[in-house]
């Protein structure tokens, strides 16, 4: 009997996009289901080494978006992102400020 999964994973590409970031790919894939509502798998895939059959193998997890989900799914995504960038920001901005600080002459303040 074949499974959900199954189902969903042998329908036809109606879009697809790799994306190659240092030892994963990513693979942003737009697909229909029976009704043609479009869904997006979303595949990481990493090239791992076998020491004990000396080949290479990828191992790959997936991920299936549904468009019910996009929006809450593109919010948290993107908090996610903006905590991110913000963190880092605000590291940057602190260390700058630091250097800053070393460059001031306390001396000449006083006058």
């Amino acid at each position: 009997m074949e499974s959900k999964r199954d189902n969903y994973e042998s329908r036809e590409e109606l879009y697809s996009k790799a994306v190659r970031a240092g030892k994963r790919t990513y693979f942003f894939d737009v697909k229909a289901t029976k009704s043609d509502d479009k869904y997006i798998t979303i595949t990481e895939s990493k090239r791992r080494f076998d020491n004990e059959s000396g080949k290479f193998s990828y191992e790959k997890h997936k991920l299936f978006l549904f468009k019910e989900d996009f929006e809450k799914f593109l919010d948290g995504f993107q908090n996610a992102v903006n905590y991110i960038n913000g963190e880092l920001i605000t590291e940057i901005e602190e260390d700058h400020t630091l250097e800053k600080l070393k460059e001031v002459d306390f001396d000449s303040l006083d006058s």
